[in-house]
């Protein structure tokens, strides 16, 4: 029976999250994708606890593409991350294709100073 796209996607993240966890000095960095606006989390797993979340709902963002939105939401992450003394993260692209918005939300993340 072939799987729909939600339950191939909790298999890979499943898969993903068994390698990975996010410690205090370097915290995981899970993104999420919906079809209008992305978001991302910073997380503590052995305390189990949010550092903090940004979204392109709460960034100002300059140019209507998702690839922008993606962009400035690296660049807020990047930024924040750095605010709570956090130069280092594990990256988790949540079961998506590393192509696209979750690369630019990436990309911008490196090149504003953090390190994965």
């Amino acid at each position: 029976m072939k799987l729909s796209k939600r339950d191939s996607r909790k298999r890979i993240q499943k898969r993903i999250r068994k390698r990975i966890s996010g410690t205090e000095n370097i915290p995981r960095l899970s993104v999420f994708r919906s079809n209008k606006n992305i978001s991302c989390q910073v997380i503590d797993d052995t305390k189990g606890i949010t550092l903090f979340q940004i979204s392109s709902k709460t960034v100002t963002v300059d140019e209507s593409s998702k690839i922008g939105q993606a962009k400035a939401v690296g660049k807020a992450v990047a930024q924040k991350a750095s605010e709570h003394n956090i130069d280092r993260i594990i990256f988790d692209r949540s079961g998506y294709l590393y192509h696209g918005r979750i690369k630019a939300l990436a990309d911008a993340a490196r090149e504003n100073g953090l390190q994965f």
